[in-house]
């Protein structure tokens, strides 16, 4: 509840001085400075009235002026924008008026501690300016509080002659009032900072595998790693060349979105891990960075749901999109390389063959390599394509994986037909691409 009402505070409190161009951070420095202000305000007429009742009326001015002071500084600060303007009259104000109010009372005891709201300026040095900077705003501090009744003891010898209980009664007010100020600020800080970390580590987790931003946060450099059991899958959207010619730019982008949101989404239904996007290819990856038995059979269902959500998307003439997709397991290296805009990415011999089962595919078909084949061909349902001669590998055997084996039930016959229809479609009468089959 203290952080619901916290965000919606500084919510109210940033539309004062806001600037679109404001980096989030600003943001963050602007509202929390314009809402304790504003807090503190009420503070100033409350302490004047108090010092008016006990006959204090020099001591009453003070509080008095700097709430119409700070009112000045933050409507200035809301036409000019300028964020150093506000932070520097705000801190100067907190920092000499308890000073002052210490010397007109008499002293430290005398004024019953009210230089404690001095203490607001370095912490709102550090909160809101730059920390390396602050010590001189504590030194400032000190050196006030240790000049305050050597100087009161010049300007007026004889101290106010308050009551002993109206003088612990601004004592504690005064502590009290510091206090939940300061608490103020580290809570509603402390609030913004974890709420934009945890902004930047969403972000973050959106780039990365879990585990390798974990490692990211506590060293700089991550070495890629090898990992023997991995299947990799690509996917390419066919005939999309010629598709986006006839569409906008922004209709080219909207469509890849809406049609990438959902395999994003089936990717984290089932655990597995999206490594990039590269125009209309969309890459996959099981077993990696954690090891999983079934990666193999995961990435080959993931296949079939992926096939199935295209079909259920058009082109601009009304025909169901295609997917030429291509599996390969094997060894992999896994990692992040250089310094910047880092990409958790894969190598090695089983990528590339996974890539070439995409490119060398059939388009509406799921193509596997031997190895993914040796793993799941008992649990899945495969037409032998032959043996394809693939450019910089050889000859290599392939299959089109149709469908899970044992779903031929009343729901899995369903299946059965709306994925036969976008993604097992027999090829005859159709296009093949590059590749030479030998049965």
């Amino acid at each position: 509840m203290w952080h619901r009402l916290t965000a919606r505070a500084i919510w109210l409190g940033s539309a004062i001085g806001a600037d679109p161009a404001d980096s989030v951070d600003l943001r963050v420095r602007k509202s929390l400075l314009v809402l304790i202000s504003l807090l503190v305000l009420p503070t100033g007429l409350v302490w004047g009235a108090l010092y008016l009742g006990v006959g204090e009326p020099l001591a009453a001015a003070l509080p008095i002026a700097y709430t119409f002071y700070s009112i000045v500084a933050i409507a200035i600060f809301h036409v000019t924008r300028e964020f150093a303007f506000l932070r520097r009259a705000e801190l100067i104000a907190i920092l000499v008026t308890p000073f002052v109010l210490g010397v007109i009372l008499g002293g430290l005891v005398a004024s019953s501690g009210a230089i404690l709201w001095s203490l607001l300026a370095p912490i709102g040095a550090v909160a809101f300016g730059d920390p390396r900077r602050a010590w001189r705003w504590i030194a400032a501090f000190l050196l006030m509080v240790a000049a305050t009744t050597p100087v009161a003891a010049i300007l007026r010898p004889v101290p106010s002659d308050l009551p002993a209980t109206v003088v612990l009664a601004f004592m504690a007010l005064n502590i009290g009032g510091v206090s939940f100020v300061v608490f103020l600020i580290l809570a509603a800080f402390a609030s913004q900072r974890q709420t934009a970390q945890e902004r930047a580590d969403g972000l973050l987790l959106n780039i990365l595998p879990a585990a390798i931003a974990e490692q990211l946060k506590s060293d700089r450099r991550v070495m890629p790693e090898h990992h023997e059991e991995v299947s990799v899958l690509f996917a390419d959207v066919v005939d999309f060349t010629p598709m986006s010619a006839r569409m906008t730019p922004t209709e080219v982008v909207g469509t890849l979105d809406e049609l990438f949101t959902v395999f994003d989404e089936l990717v984290d239904r089932y655990g597995v891990e999206k490594i990039k996007t590269i125009g209309d290819a969309y890459m996959v990856a099981a077993g990696v960075p954690s090891a999983r038995p079934d990666h193999a059979q995961v990435l080959a269902r993931l296949a079939l749901d992926m096939c199935e959500a295209a079909g259920h998307h058009q082109r601009e003439d009304g025909t169901p999109i295609q997917l030429r997709i291509g599996i390969n397991s094997g060894p992999v290296v896994a990692g992040v390389i250089g310094r910047r805009k880092f990409i958790y990415d894969l190598w090695g011999d089983t990528v590339n063959v996974a890539s070439r089962m995409e490119s060398h595919g059939v388009p509406g078909r799921i193509q596997v390599a031997e190895p993914t084949w040796v793993r799941i061909r008992d649990g899945f349902v495969f037409e032998t394509r032959g043996t394809i001669e693939v450019k910089g590998k050889g000859l290599i055997r392939t299959w089109y994986l149709l469908r899970e084996a044992g779903s031929r039930t009343v729901d899995g016959a369903a299946r059965e037909r709306v994925v036969t229809s976008a993604c097992s479609v027999r090829d005859d009468g159709m296009k093949r691409l590059p590749g030479r089959v030998r049965h």
